[in-house]
């Protein structure tokens, strides 16, 4: 998928930045922390306004902050529970925010019900995806299938939301929302699936 075969791309392009922000003292979890407020923040003030283009300008110069601290933390050989748990929860947001400003917007002077809808339903579906394998690993089972990836969204969005504030005709928009959507909800059927294949190959206890 996107995210693996662009990992070791955005890894060496990213490493020497990574290396001089360890050097200065930056933290991976600052940049973390960053990274999420300017994505939040160009999300829900230049989406609302119906500034698409350099809404997803901005969003872009801080999207790379999700690679950037993970090339960090290996180069400071730390694997920690709690960094894990801080990237994972700020991804979610950083997701939601992106959807919610979209759909705001075409509540309002986008004036295209269609898409704002298309965009909550998303948000919302993202989210159950991000919900269905964090509670499947926390009682043991895995549930990393799907064809709905956490790059492959964002991406999507980013390049056709940016496009239309270009003059891209919004239903090229709409359609991609409503395949992001479907392909979220075929990802949560299959990790429903997945889980309940595992859990009836437990061996039942004994009496």
């Amino acid at each position: 998928m996107l995210n693996r075969h662009a990992r070791g791309f955005f890894t060496a392009l990213f490493t020497p930045l990574a290396r001089w922000l360890l050097k200065i003292g930056v933290s991976p979890d600052a940049v973390t922390i960053l990274g999420t407020a300017g994505v939040a923040a160009g999300a829900l003030i230049f989406y609302p306004l119906g500034q698409l283009f350099w809404g997803t300008v901005f969003i872009t110069a801080f999207i790379f902050s999700d690679v950037l601290d993970g090339i960090m933390a290996r180069m400071q050989d730390v694997k920690s529970r709690w960094g894990n748990f801080l990237d994972s929860t700020l991804d979610r947001v950083a997701d939601g925010a992106l959807f919610a400003g979209v759909s705001v917007w075409f509540f309002t002077g986008g004036n295209n019900t269609a898409i704002a809808v298309s965009a909550l339903l998303c948000l919302v579906l993202g989210m159950v995806v991000s919900y269905a394998r964090a509670k499947a690993e926390s009682l043991g089972f895995t549930a990393n299938v799907g064809i709905a990836e956490r790059a492959e969204r964002l991406v999507s969005v980013l390049v056709v939301t940016g496009l239309t504030g270009l003059g891209l005709p919004p239903a090229v928009l709409l359609a991609t929302l409503v395949l992001l959507a479907a392909a979220s909800l075929i990802t949560v059927v299959q990790r429903v699936v997945s889980v309940r294949r595992q859990s009836l190959a437990e061996p039942t206890p004994a009496d």
